[in-house]
Formats: structure tokens, C-alpha cells, sequence
């Protein structure tokens, strides 16, 4: 079928399309054309003054997307921002360093590389930013990596604004590729990446290959992820913030808030059975448009996030559905899955009526990550301490 769609740019084809609860097939035409992928999921304002932006990876058109979010923002009344980079792998060096030079003033530098045998090369704000005094918090988990950890590091070291969420991932490597005389290509790492202070983002790989390629695994047998004592980074080099906060290098970066992972429902059986057959989302998209009107007295994103419950005769509905798909939950699952279920639920009946960045507003409304941010935003960032 992906062949029979696909063609060159400008090209047309004809598709069939069957609706639920019609026997007829409608037919489109659709001219082929190259499909954007965005790296900006959402952008929305949490409360009157606090915006934020969630970035899935750092891509070409990044910074545009990021530039664009923020005047939108900003024109609805925004004086403090959130930056969500939870589980964002990195991407394109540039795109970080522009987004940071966005967020610090004039001349700091942002970010180095240095290797063996390469120079040092420093990566500095160049630009009068768009974003440069008001609050800022920075969310990360262990799956920020790379270019994320380049954003981090240089908000951290330069006390710009607090780092909400779990340690990052570790990774600062530049690569370098180089073709080969058979059509192939050798990558080879020839620097690594380096924040401000000092602090290498790399996590060590002197020591046994597999425990560098087990860390993630290892850091959440050990506990990393639920609770912060638990937390142990190899290098023990010190280095210090502007204003003389104690920071470690040598395994991502750690947040100035810790944020425990939730694993309240990593064994119910029944949940995983839900998400592994994508039932949440199939139902909610079936049971808003077998209900047309069903939220049309919610004129607003607004409105709905506060007033707006999923009622027992949907959640029934639901339930009905995961049996007919042969899931039928036990008590206890059910108990411990319930408000999992209804918050996604809401979310995303919020993405069918208003939008993406709606879908994202609902299910942040009790993300404890977010929750943190917005308490932390009115303290100063000196008064926190990653490492107590």
C-alpha cells in the first residue's frame, strides 16, 4: 500500500476511504508532496504567565519552530517558560546552541569540544536573545541526550534556570565521518562536548564495554529513577556554576529537582495489555465522533481543563471495549489504572475538539515533573543544589 501512495512531488493519486458506520467508500485525491515532520510537539500557556514548549529532538527546522512557539507565547502574556526535553535524543549541534543563545545574554559561552588531538573549539552567544530575563525551567530525564544535555548544561552552569526531572542520558561525543573507497563511511569520535564550567557530558567508557552499554538498564535496577540517594556518577572532578553551585561531569546532567519515575502501574497487567493494542486512543477517537457535540459547550482549552470530567458511562464504554478485545482487568489493576486511563482519556478528547498542543495541556495539567517547575519558578535558582 506504501508503494501504491508514494511517487514523485506534484503527482496525484486517488485514494478510498471508508468511515465508520458507512457501507460507501469516499474518494480523494491527494497531491503527493513532502510531508513535514515537526520537532516542536506542543507549545501552551500552563497559567496566565508561565508558557512552555516541548521539543522532541533537535532537527533543522528546530529553531524556527522554537522561534515561532515563543512569540506565540510571549504575545499571550508569557514571562516565564518551561522547556520540555524529557526523553529528546539529541540532534544538530546548531539547533541547540541558536535555541540557548535564544535564553542567555551576550558573551557566554554556551558550549565546547576538545580531543585528543583536536583543539578546543568554543561555541558562544552571538545574538541580542529573545528570551533572556524571565524565568526558565529545563526539564530532562534519562533519555535527554546529546544536544539536550548541551541546552541543560549551559542554563545549569550559568544559573539561568532550574533543571527539573532525573539525571540525563551521558552522551557528548563529536563524530566525524569519513567515506571509504567502497561506497561506505567510517564514523569516527574524535572530541567530546563540554558545558561551561567545565563539566565533560560524556559518561566514562574506559572501563568494561558492557557496563557503558548496560548503564540505563543499571541505573534503574539500582534504583536511579525513584529515588535520588541512589544516584552515583562515576567522575568525582567538582566544578561550579556562575554563582558557585557544586556540578559533577562524566554522566549527563543532574537536575537541580529531582523527580522520581512513576512505577505505579509498571506490573498491571491489564494497562500494558491497553497500551500494547493503542486501545485508549482508538476508543477516544471512536466515542467522540460516535457523540458529535458531546463538548461543544466547552468554548476553550481553558474551560475544559478545569470542568471537564470523563464520566462512569465513558470509562464503562471503555472497559467494554478492552473486553471485547479479550483484557479484562483485575480489581487491583483496575484500581491503580483507573485515573492513568481518564486522564488520557480527557487528553485526548481535548486533541479532537481543540488541538495537539490541548492534548499536551490535559495530560501536564498532573504531570509531577511540570507540577515541580511551575512551584520552583519563583525561587531563585540559587536555592536549590543538585546534590543535596
Amino acid at each position: 500500500m506504501v508503494k501504491q501512495l508514494r511517487g514523485k512531488k506534484g503527482s496525484k493519486v486517488t485514494i478510498g476511504i471508508k468511515r465508520k458506520n458507512s457501507n460507501t467508500l469516499l474518494s480523494f485525491t491527494i497531491t503527493r508532496d513532502k510531508i513535514p515532520i515537526y520537532s516542536v510537539d506542543a507549545s501552551y500557556m500552563i497559567d496566565a504567565n508561565t508558557g512552555l514548549i516541548k521539543i522532541n529532538r533537535f532537527s533543522e527546522t528546530t529553531y524556527d519552530e522554537f522561534m515561532e512557539a515563543l512569540q506565540k507565547l510571549k504575545n499571550e502574556g508569557m514571562s516565564k517558560l518551561i522547556i520540555d526535553l524529557r526523553q529528546n535524543g539529541g540532534g544538530y549541534l546548531n539547533a541547540a546552541t541558536d535555541i540557548t543563545d535564544e535564553l542567555l545574554d551576550q558573551p557566554k559561552l554556551m558550549v565546547y569540544t576538545k580531543g585528543r588531538v583536536y583543539s578546543r573549539t568554543d561555541y558562544k552567544t552571538r545574538v541580542l536573545g529573545q528570551f533572556e530575563d524571565g524565568a526558565l525551567a529545563i526539564l530532562i530525564d534519562e533519555g535527554s541526550a546529546s544536544a539536550s544535555e548541551i541546552v541543560t548544561g549551559a542554563i545549569q552552569d550559568w544559573d539561568r534556570g532550574i533543571v527539573v526531572g532525573r539525571r540525563s542520558f551521558g552522551k557528548g561525543l563529536v563524530q566525524e565521518q569519513y567515506g571509504l573507497t567502497d561506497g561506505s563511511a567510517l564514523r569516527l569520535t574524535v572530541a567530546k562536548y563540554y558545558t561551561p564550567s567545565g563539566r565533560c557530558i560524556q559518561k566514562p567508557y574506559n572501563h568494561d564495554v558492557d557496563d557503558y552499554y548496560n548503564d540505563l538498564t543499571d541505573r534503574y535496577h539500582n534504583g536511579e529513577f525513584t529515588n535520588k540517594d541512589s544516584i552515583h556518577q562515576k567522575d568525582t572532578a567538582k566544578f561550579y556554576t556562575s554563582q558557585g553551585r557544586l556540578v559533577y561531569g562524566g554522566g549527563g546532567i543532574m537536575p537541580d529537582i529531582f523527580v522520581p519515575l512513576d512505577t505505579s502501574n509498571t506490573s498491571n497487567n491489564f494497562l500494558n495489555a491497553v497500551l500494547s493494542q493503542g486501545l485508549i486512543q482508538q476508543f477516544t477517537y471512536g466515542y467522540y465522533h460516535d457523540h458529535p457535540g458531546m463538548l461543544d459547550s466547552y468554548a476553550d482549552v481553558s474551560t475544559f481543563r478545569k470542568k471537564y470530567t470523563v464520566s462512569n458511562e465513558i470509562f464503562s464504554s471503555f472497559l467494554a471495549l478492552a473486553e471485547n478485545n479479550k483484557i479484562q482487568p483485575k480489581e487491583s489493576e483496575l484500581a491503580s489504572a483507573k485515573g492513568y486511563i481518564l486522564l488520557r482519556i480527557k487528553s485526548f478528547l481535548a486533541r479532537e475538539k481543540f488541538s495537539q498542543d490541548a492534548f499536551y495541556a490535559v495530560l501536564f495539567d498532573e504531570d509531577e515533573t511540570v507540577i515541580q517547575a511551575v512551584k520552583s519558578m519563583n525561587k531563585d535558582v540559587t536555592a536549590f543544589n543538585p546534590y543535596q
